[in-house]
């Protein structure tokens, strides 16, 4: 047996015929509360490695978080407490007031849950209501929330553009409304890691490796700051006001804005097929976008007041889409220097298999 730093070493050894059998350390056994004859269960990872726990742990009652607030709490301040107990995965959710609940922070609760994945309203009482985790660890494979992240944000730059070309508030409003659909995938995929990060048969059941599990929850770090910058374009519409601005400028705007998410849908290619050389071009391409916004800024501040200042908005939000394209290739040149590459298949760009994995299935977002 060997011991160090926490980390027990034991020799397999045989027993009968075909039974190999090792010895569990005792302080770990009695730590837990574990007796002769107690189940455990061994949950194999993608890495070849063995987690082992009590049979029990996974059969255990869902315990009640309660979670104090106050009806004079801002509502921002509410909110960003109850995603981030969202996001730490507690199952069962109680928020309670000292006295009866307002019905603003009422609302408030309600509005939450509505804009989640996951939590519905089991009960409600004069001072609390419940929220309970109705979809639990595993609805949705991590690689098609992230597409459809992508497909969400990429048609949200789409319109926010559209918008400024027609001057249409009524679209830039509808993107800005978007965003919040962008955001729930954004606090899900969180949901997801955190929970893997602490259960090892949570991240069996994702079929991923944790720097999988990484790569992924930065990618959609990366995709939920794209869609802000689509709503911070939507948003500039306004300030135009009855005075449209330039159509020669805009036009600029609208190629770069193409060439920014057009990055944006091959650097996640790149991610999934593990192609460095592309990741390496895209790079390159974003660059030369980056070198082209000096010509398109200095055409900008010719312009005057909120015209001037829309345009620089505008051509901002641009140039950091495009480079969120470029930092999303990095992730990918290193998420491809990590695991084997893909095996060939005729799916295309999408469904990507990868050896002795099996594909993640398209299910639809609630």
């Amino acid at each position: 047996m060997r011991s160090t730093g926490g980390f027990h070493g034991r020799r397999i050894q045989k027993t009968g015929g075909s039974t190999f059998i090792i010895s569990l350390p005792k302080n770990w056994v009695t730590s837990r509360g574990l007796h002769a004859g107690d189940s455990l269960a061994f949950t194999p990872r993608p890495d070849g490695s063995l987690t082992v726990s009590p049979e029990e742990a996974g059969n255990a009652e869902v315990l009640r978080r309660v979670v104090p607030v106050s009806n004079d709490m801002q509502e921002d301040y509410l909110i960003r407490r109850l995603i981030a107990e969202y996001i730490a995965g507690s199952s069962l959710l109680e928020v309670r007031t000292d006295g009866r609940m307002s019905a603003r922070t009422r609302d408030v609760v309600r509005g939450f849950a509505q804009r989640v994945i996951g939590p519905e309203i089991l009960e409600e009482t004069s001072e609390s209501v419940v929220l309970q985790d109705v979809v639990g660890v595993n609805p949705l494979p991590i690689p098609s929330v992230i597409r459809r992240m992508h497909q969400m944000v990429r048609a949200m730059h789409t319109d926010a553009m559209a918008a400024l070309r027609a001057q249409d508030a009524s679209i830039a409003r509808d993107v800005v409304e978007r965003d919040w659909e962008v955001d729930r995938l954004h606090w899900f995929m969180e949901k997801q890691v955190n929970s893997a990060l602490r259960d090892a048969r949570v991240l069996s059941s994702l079929d991923l490796t944790l720097p999988e599990c990484s790569t992924y929850l930065l990618t959609s770090r990366l995709l939920e700051r794209v869609a802000d910058h689509a709503v911070r374009i939507a948003e500039t519409v306004e300030m135009f006001e009855k005075e449209k601005p330039p159509p020669a400028v805009v036009t600029e705007l609208e190629k770069m804005a193409t060439t920014a998410t057009q990055s944006l849908a091959d650097a996640l290619d790149c991610l999934e097929q593990r192609d460095i050389p592309h990741a390496n071009a895209i790079i390159d391409t974003v660059h030369r976008l980056v070198q082209e916004r000096a010509h398109v800024l200095s055409e900008v501040v010719t312009r005057r007041g909120r015209i001037a200042v829309g345009l620089a908005y505008i051509l901002e939000s641009i140039e950091r889409t495009a480079l969120y394209a470029s930092d999303l290739c990095e992730l990918a040149i290193n998420h491809a220097v990590e695991g084997p590459e893909p095996a060939p298949t005729s799916t295309g760009t999408t469904g990507v298999e990868r050896p002795g994995r099996r594909a993640s299935a398209v299910v639809p977002i609630p």
